[in-house]
């Protein structure tokens, strides 16, 4: 198939930029002019970039029009994400003044660079194996679990946060890009599985306990580690007594405790998200044969980049009030855990992608089952 359906979606996604200018001259300037220039530039950059997707055989995959929307939007994430910063203006002055307050605070903002940067690469990633006819289920299950991990925290977060009494009409519109993200979701995970490898090495990898395993012996060390550090947060959070945790919050993380809410909620999630994860997947690099592991480990690694990248963020932003943010004599260590915490599941998700024999079972075990 030709390449020129992914160049449209990537032409596309750019033309947001002039867009949301546009628009937002428009809306403040009430001039027809405006308006008329707005709205013809809007029907030729679609007319175009609908051309170069159609010049030849369109994708059939539904997918691929979903993460097309997806594209632009993100662009437009990323707008609202430097407009907030300063560091450009008149794109979205509009939006930033009609939006859930949840936009402005410093958790919403980091969503919005992760968005408009990570899950924007991740959606010209899918639409070029479309497009190819390659297959994108790894991607798209790393998007799967960023997306989900996004999407508690957000929903969550507004009902229970300060801002839960203040959702505009524009929550609603969020709400139909969750159903439509959701049933993506559905539809990466019907996509089949392409990993296998040489029985020998099945085999092989199978007889193997954890000690012959010195990389893997490394990766439970860490899981235990993990578990009891999400568990930790999780307590935190909850206000469980205690000297430890107490100091542990106005040394190292007093954003833990900022009432927007977004934080504990995060905390919690993570805590019953990823503890019934490590446990798994301590079990997955014990025993052979649990084709399960990649497929866990990329959904898992996505969501903890997801809430990791947002809650680093939040707690360094400027947008956090001072007595939220992390003391500058307890960076060093914050950022040493957290960063840790982050990058060693991907990691896992690298080794359990690349070299999966220990976890797939001959086939003609599967048979027998």
């Amino acid at each position: 198939m030709s390449a020129s359906a992914g160049t449209g979606v990537f032409v596309l996604s750019l033309m947001s930029i002039p867009i949301c200018y546009l628009f937002n001259s428009l809306i403040y300037s009430n001039s027809a002019e405006a308006f008329l220039f707005a709205g013809c530039s809007t029907v030729i950059v679609l007319a175009i970039s609908v051309s170069c997707m159609l010049k030849k055989k369109a994708p059939a995959d539904p997918l691929f029009y979903v993460y097309a929307v997806f594209a632009f939007l993100s662009v437009v994430t990323l707008i609202i994400g430097l407009e907030q910063d300063n560091i450009i203006d008149g794109f979205v002055t509009f939006y930033l003044r009609e939006a859930n307050p949840h936009i402005n605070t410093a958790h919403g903002h980091m969503i919005s660079y992760w968005d408009g940067c990570v899950h924007y690469l991740m959606y010209l990633l899918m639409i070029a194996a479309i497009t190819w006819g390659d297959s994108y289920r790894a991607i798209g299950l790393y998007w799967v679990g960023s997306f989900l991990m996004r999407a508690i925290v957000y929903i969550l977060g507004n009902a229970v946060g300060k801002y839960g009494t203040q959702v505009t009409p524009l929550f609603l519109l969020h709400m139909l890009y969750i159903a439509v993200s959701v049933w993506a979701c559905f539809r990466v995970f019907s996509q089949p599985s392409t990993r296998d490898a040489q029985l020998t090495d099945i085999q092989r990898e199978g007889r193997k306990g954890i000690l012959q395993r010195p990389q893997d012996l490394l990766f439970v060390i860490y899981l235990i580690h993990a578990f009891a550090f999400c568990v930790f947060r999780g307590l935190v959070v909850l206000d469980y007594s205690g000297k430890l945790y107490q100091g542990y919050t106005q040394h190292y993380e007093p954003y833990l405790k900022d009432p927007s809410a977004y934080p504990k909620v995060q905390m919690l999630v993570s805590m019953l998200y990823s503890g019934p994860y490590y446990i798994i997947t301590l079990y997955g690099l014990m025993v052979p044969g649990c084709e399960w592991m990649p497929d866990l480990t990329l959904v898992h690694s996505g969501a903890l980049a997801q809430a990791q990248f947002t809650h680093i963020g939040a707690s360094l932003h400027t947008r956090t009030p001072f007595s939220y943010r992390v003391p500058a004599d307890g960076q060093s260590v914050f950022l040493l855990f957290n960063i840790l915490y982050a990058l060693v599941p991907q990691a896992l998700c690298y080794r359990c992608c690349t070299k999966p024999a220990f976890f797939l079972r001959p086939t003609a075990d599967k048979k027998t089952e």
